[in-house]
């Protein structure tokens, strides 16, 4: 039995390399993202958010909650 080294593989086994991870962190997202999941998180101490933060974290936190947002949608869209 032969073993291939990623540097034979070439163009086809790097692309479904690429696609194989692009489905698992698709997945892992889409686990990550169920209701239940969020529900669950919230409810551990280390994923609870503090109402008494000062108004710049929470600023720094909406600001990123944004970025997510809209590198999530252009994912889907494509």
């Amino acid at each position: 039995m032969a073993t291939r080294n990623n540097g034979d593989r070439g163009k086809n086994g790097a692309r479904n390399d690429d696609e194989r991870r692009e489905r698992l962190a698709a997945g892992l997202r889409r686990q990550f993202g169920t209701e239940a999941t969020i529900r669950f998180l919230r409810a551990l101490p280390a994923f609870r958010t503090e109402n008494d933060i000062p108004d710049r974290f929470k600023e720094l936190l909406d600001r990123m909650d944004g970025i997510e947002s809209s590198v999530a949608a252009s994912r889907r869209q494509r």
